[in-house]
């Protein structure tokens, strides 16, 4: 499986460093965030880019990774919600101008529109990013999620933390970044096991649907945790299920409907 990664310091994060991965040829590019405060090697570690192996083999997904900036500042480094929400606005403006065009560098100058996906506080990340820039993404995969900062921290919610929640932007959004969303799509999937929690998946939810904003919550069982052994079977699913089929695959499928048609 092609791997490449590289580290450079971030200006939209004071001269931090940032890791970036990518994995696979070509594809749909999917932008995968770790877990709260993992690294952008975590999902290969913890087995997930094996598991979506069969995408990337296929050439219909090509996966790029980051550490969780913001993740690791909101856990180790922040003392209050103001703080945890600046951290999070930086690592937005990041994504957007350099992790973004680095993948639209990789993909031959134009990827067109990035998936997201993540899981816990990377489900966060995914949502918030399609959320704040439809004019950059397609489709948000958001596993067993956490979407509200002031789980972790207290605070005033003021006005970064309010341009950094998709819980509380979303309710006023009007114009071209509505009609935008509306063209996108957002699944939410929870289990229902142990350290899961389904409201926030609803919570979300009913933001999104007041607003015209197409979204899927899914529901599983009480078998499936708040952990990898459950994102390593729905991520899976989910994409084997939303990605373009191959291209041979459309090929085979017309000549089927042709040699039909001449009988």
């Amino acid at each position: 499986m092609s791997k490449h990664k590289i580290t450079w310091k971030s200006p939209s994060l004071g001269g931090r460093e940032i890791t970036f991965c990518s994995y696979g040829v070509s594809g749909t590019p999917l932008l995968l965030f770790p877990t709260a405060g993992g690294d952008a090697e975590e999902p290969e570690r913890f087995h997930m880019i094996s598991a979506i192996g069969e995408f990337l083999a296929d050439l219909r997904l090509k996966v790029y990774t980051v550490d969780s900036v913001a993740g690791q500042a909101w856990l180790k480094e922040c003392r209050t919600l103001e703080d945890a929400a600046a951290a999070q606005n930086r690592f937005d403006e990041c994504l957007v101008r350099e992790v973004v065009p680095a993948i639209h560098r990789d993909c031959g100058g134009n990827a067109g529109r990035i998936w997201t996906a993540g899981a816990s506080v990377g489900a966060f990340n995914a949502l918030a990013l399609l959320c704040r820039h439809p004019d950059l993404f397609e489709t948000a995969i958001c596993m067993s999620g956490t979407y509200n900062m002031n789980k972790f921290l207290e605070g005033d919610m003021n006005h970064e933390y309010y341009q950094s929640s998709p819980l509380d932007f979303v309710p006023n959004l009007a114009g071209k970044d509505l009609e935008l969303l509306r063209e996108r799509f957002v699944l939410l999937a929870h289990g229902e096991g142990d350290h899961e929690e389904p409201a926030q998946s609803w919570n979300v939810e009913k933001v999104l649907g007041p607003k015209g904003i197409p979204n899927r919550v899914d529901a599983w069982s009480k078998d499936w945790h708040h952990d990898w052994v459950t994102w390593r079977k729905m991520l899976p699913q989910f994409l084997g299920e939303l990605l373009p089929p191959r291209a041979d695959d459309t090929i085979e499928n017309d000549a089927g409907s042709e040699s039909k048609v001449g009988e």
